[in-house]
């Protein structure tokens, strides 16, 4: 089969793409026949060898997929051959990755794919989802009524979020780099969306939340504590998810006087059950129309170091010339 894979860790060029053995599914795993999987700051961050993991060589990369069960392993329960089905986790602790013609994982990873959702946008809602369906019901516990700021309300994140927690029944404030990002981000339920890039998002929160908002969602890499301190209620929640190298001041005072309290958390430290629950929700809210992929742009699997290098540019180079995520296919 074909697949985007690397020998050793760097920079997008060190991406090849070429045949591999066709992997055989054994245990409880089962075998995808992939229809579009998607790109994730994750990826781009192991294939540099800036999240150091003991990778299998060749390593084939992602983390995200969406296809067709075609084989399944002697234990398996859930899936059977020709279910349409969707999942993540891949690509981390010494798993192999997504970007290939065929994936086997273990069943427990893999979600069934609601009628009428294709495999694109499956795939593209599969790690952000995930994650944002974890970050906003059991670490940050958004409640009906509550409002919530996410800074960047039209990327892969960012605009999960938001619709997740419209759908919770928050009043949802977010901002976008370009009036066509804020659009974007209204498009996607929000209450309020401004360009933080013409307006002061201090201000403009407070405006929206006078007391100041009970949850913000931090997506920036390098954070502001004394700001998002200062614009969060009492009570607040902040949630981090962003900025492996950072080391902001804490403004201790202001945080223990409000009773904030601050979650970091990455996915992939819940367990198989855990991330269950958020797909369960998200299988739901696809069915009820109040979930949908923002999706920049689809590219073959063959152009997947293109694919990775327009990542970087937007997320750790700080471009923010993406728009949603990148969705590739065989």
């Amino acid at each position: 089969m074909k697949a985007a894979y690397i020998r050793e860790t760097g920079r997008p060029e060190v991406i090849q793409y070429d045949d591999v053995p066709t992997p055989e599914p054994a245990g409880s795993e089962v075998r995808v026949k992939v229809g579009a999987v998607s790109v994730n700051p994750i990826d781009t961050y192991i294939r540099s060898g800036m999240v150091a993991f003991d990778l299998p060589k060749p390593f084939v990369i992602g983390s995200d997929v969406a296809g067709v069960v075609d084989a399944v392993g002697p234990d398996t329960t859930k899936h059977k051959v020709g279910d349409r089905v969707w999942g993540s986790n891949q690509g981390v602790l010494g798993r192999q990755g997504t970007f290939s013609e065929y994936v086997v994982c273990d069943e427990g990873w893999l979600y069934p794919t609601p009628d009428g959702v294709d495999d694109r946008t499956a795939a593209a809602l599969a790690l952000v989802g995930i994650t944002s369906h974890l970050g906003l019901v059991p670490v940050a516990n958004l409640q009906q009524g509550e409002s919530i700021f996410i800074h960047g309300g039209s990327g892969g994140v960012g605009s999960t979020v938001v619709q997740m927690a419209k759908a919770l029944g928050a009043r949802v404030i977010t901002t976008g780099s370009t009036d066509e990002k804020v659009e974007i981000a209204k498009s996607l339920g929000a209450d309020v969306a401004f360009n933080y890039k013409k307006e002061n998002v201090a201000a403009a929160i407070k405006k929206s939340c006078p007391e100041g908002v009970n949850v913000y969602w931090e997506l920036l890499r390098e954070q502001d504590l004394d700001h998002i301190v200062d614009c969060v209620s009492a009570r607040g929640r902040i949630v981090l998810m962003a900025g492996r190298g950072s080391r902001p001041e804490l403004p201790v005072g202001a945080f223990y006087v409000k009773g904030c309290t601050m979650h970091g958390f990455a996915m992939f430290n819940f367990n198989q059950e855990e991330q269950a629950k958020s797909a369960h929700d998200m299988n739901r809210w696809l069915k009820e129309g109040k979930l949908k992929a923002q999706i920049d742009r689809v590219l073959p699997i063959s152009e997947s170091a293109t694919a990775h290098r327009l990542q970087e540019e937007s997320t750790v180079e700080g471009s923010s010339s993406l728009s949603g995520k990148l969705v590739l296919e065989p």
